[in-house]
C-alpha cells in the first residue's frame, strides 16, 4: 500500500490491558495502558473480573486511537493477543460471566489434577494428545471447577446456554456484540483439551473432566477475519489472534525451525519454533502450536516460568522495598553480588522444567549482613536463572545449542538483568528495537489477513536490533552460581504438599 494504513493491537495481559496502534512501517503511533484488579480470595487462588478486563481493554483501544490522531477509517484491522489459559464462562444470552475469570497462575485445581492423573493412562494420553503435562496451570481443570461450584452450571452448559473462552474468545465476543464465539489454535492448544495433532477438541479428556463440548468455541487459524467490531462508527475486521507467547514468537520474526525467543513479562516464556514437527520433550518442556496460517501449522517447544517480572512487582507491592519496577535494576547493581542469598519465586508453584504445584517461594542464604539490596538482586537474578534452566532443557531436547537468545517484554528494559542473563547463559542476548513484540505479533497477524503486509518474508526483514548483551562472566563462576540456584530450588520444592 502506498498510503500508510494502521493496525490496532489489543494486548490483554495478566496485570494490565494495553492497546497499541502500529502503522504499516511498524512504527508505534498511539498507545494506552490500564492496570486492573488482582483478586486473591485464598492462598494460591488468583482471579480477575472479566467485565473489568473488557472495560479496560476497550477503554485503552479508544485512548490509543485518540492519542494517535488518525482517522478511524484508516484502521485496516484489529489484532488480539492475550494472557493464556485464564478461564471465563459466560451466559450466551446476556453476555454476563457466571464466575470471575480463574487466572493461569491459580493453583486451586491441583487436587482435580491429582484426581485426573490417578486415572489409568490419562497422564500419557494428555501428553500425547495435547503436548502438555497435567497441571493446574491450564484451562481444563479451571473449567471443571467452575462447572462444579456454580449452581446449575453444568446443566446449562450441556443445554448450550453457556460459553467458555480464554481471554481472546471473551474479547472477540464483546467486540462483535456476541456474534462470534471462537478461539485460535494457539490458545486452544493451552487448554489441555485440544489435540494438537488432529486439530480438534479431545473427547476422552472432555469425558474425564465431564466438560460438555457445547461449551467450547470454534477453533480458527491465527490470521483470518473472525468478525467485525463496531468502533467509532466503523466496522473494522478482527483479523489476527494468538496467545501472548506465540504472538511474541511471531513478532520476533521466529518463523523458521530453530528460531527461539524469551519473553520477560509477569512470567517468563521461552519458545522455539520446531517447524511442522511436534518435538516430544524429555526434559519438562511442553509441545504446543506456534501458529497456523493459510492451513499450514507450525509447532513449538515451550518452557514456562510462572513468576518472572512479577517478582519485581512483589518487591514493590508486597515487601515495599522498592518504589518502582525501574528501581530494581539500579538497586541490584549497587551491590557486587547477593552475598550468597538466593530467592526462588515459587509463589504459585514451579513451572518448567520442575512442574511442582506444591513448591513455594523461598529465600535462602540470609546472614546478619544481608540487606534489602541483596534481596532485590537475588530476585532479579532469579528471573535469569529460571530462563537459563529452560534454555538448558531446550538444548537437551533438540540437541542444538542456541547461538543467541532474542528477548522481549517489559523486564528486558532492565540492563542489569539482561547482562546477568547473558553471563549465566554464556550466550549473546539480543534485544530488538521494538520491545512490544507481543502486540507487534498480533498486529502482524491481523495485517497479513487484510493486506497491510504481503508475506512472512516482508515481515522478517522488518526486525531490527536495539541492543546486544555479550557474556562477561567466566564460565566457572556462572556454573558455581547456577549450582547454588539449583540447591535453593530443591529447598522450595514440595513445601505445600497436601497432608
Amino acid at each position: 500500500m502506498g498510503e500508510l494504513s494502521y493496525v490496532v493491537a489489543l494486548d490483554q495481559g495478566t496485570t494490565s490491558s494495553r492497546s497499541i496502534v502500529f502503522d504499516s512501517n511498524q512504527q508505534v503511533v498511539g498507545v494506552a495502558q490500564r492496570e486492573f484488579t488482582q483478586f486473591f480470595p485464598q492462598e494460591g487462588w488468583v482471579e480477575h473480573d472479566p467485565r473489568e478486563i473488557w472495560a479496560t481493554q476497550y477503554g485503552t483501544m479508544n485512548e490509543a486511537v485518540a492519542a494517535s490522531g488518525i482517522d478511524p477509517a484508516r484502521i485496516a484491522a484489529i489484532g488480539i493477543t492475550n494472557q493464556r489459559e485464564t478461564t471465563i464462562i459466560w451466559d450466551r444470552a446476556t453476555g454476563e460471566p457466571i464466575y470471575d475469570a480463574i487466572v493461569w497462575q491459580c493453583r486451586r485445581t491441583a487436587s482435580i489434577v491429582d484426581e485426573l492423573t490417578r486415572q489409568p493412562g490419562m497422564t500419557e494420553h494428555i501428553k500425547a494428545a495435547t503436548g502438555l503435562l497435567p497441571d493446574a496451570y491450564f484451562s481444563a481443570t479451571k473449567i471443571r471447577w467452575i462447572l462444579d461450584h456454580v449452581e446449575g452450571a453444568r446443566q446449562r452448559a450441556e443445554a448450550g446456554e453457556l460459553a467458555f473462552g480464554t481471554v481472546d474468545s471473551w474479547l472477540v465476543w464483546n467486540l462483535t456484540g456476541g456474534a462470534v464465539h471462537v478461539t485460535d489454535v494457539t490458545n486452544a492448544s493451552r487448554t489441555m483439551l485440544y489435540d494438537i495433532h488432529l486439530l480438534d477438541w479431545d473427547d476422552e479428556i472432555l469425558r474425564a473432566l465431564d466438560i460438555p463440548r457445547a461449551l467450547l468455541p470454534e477453533v480458527r487459524s491465527n490470521s483470518e477475519i473472525y468478525g467485525y467490531a463496531n468502533f467509532m462508527g466503523r466496522k473494522i475486521p478482527v483479523a489476527g489472534m494468538a496467545g501472548d507467547q506465540q504472538a511474541a514468537l511471531f513478532g520476533q520474526g521466529c518463523f523458521a525451525a530453530g528460531d527461539a525467543k524469551s519473553t520477560y513479562g509477569t512470567g517468563c516464556f521461552l519458545l522455539m519454533n520446531t517447524g511442522d514437527k511436534v518435538v516430544d520433550s524429555q526434559n519438562g518442556l511442553l509441545s504446543t502450536i506456534a501458529c497456523q496460517i493459510d492451513g499450514k501449522t507450525n509447532y513449538a517447544l515451550e518452557g514456562s516460568v510462572f513468576v518472572g517480572g512479577s517478582v519485581i512487582q512483589w518487591l514493590r507491592d508486597g515487601l515495599g522495598i522498592i518504589s518502582s519496577s525501574a528501581e530494581s535494576g539500579q538497586r541490584a547493581a549497587s551491590v557486587p553480588d547477593t552475598g550468597g542469598v538466593y530467592l526462588v519465586p515459587a509463589f504459585t508453584g514451579l513451572g518448567a522444567p520442575w512442574w511442582d504445584m506444591y513448591a513455594r517461594g523461598t529465600i535462602v542464604g540470609i546472614t546478619r549482613g544481608t540487606t534489602a539490596d541483596h534481596i532485590i538482586r537475588a530476585a532479579d537474578e532469579a528471573i535469569a536463572y529460571q530462563v537459563a534452566d529452560l534454555v538448558e532443557a531446550m538444548e537437551k531436547d533438540t540437541g542444538t545449542p542456541l547461538t543467541a537468545l532474542r528477548v522481549d517484554g517489559g523486564a528486558t528494559r532492565d540492563a542489569f538483568l539482561m547482562q546477568f542473563q547473558s553471563d549465566i547463559l554464556g550466550k549473546q542476548v539480543l534485544r530488538p528495537r521494538i520491545l512490544e513484540t507481543t502486540a507487534l505479533g498480533a498486529a502482524y497477524l491481523a495485517g497479513l489477513a487484510t493486506g497491510v503486509w504481503g508475506s512472512l518474508d516482508e515481515i522478517s526483514h522488518l526486525w531490527s536490533l536495539g541492543k546486544q548483551f555479550d557474556p562477561a562472566m567466566g564460565r566457572d563462576e556462572a556454573v558455581r552460581l547456577t549450582d547454588g540456584w539449583h540447591r535453593a530450588v530443591e529447598r522450595s520444592r514440595g513445601w505445600a504438599q497436601a497432608s
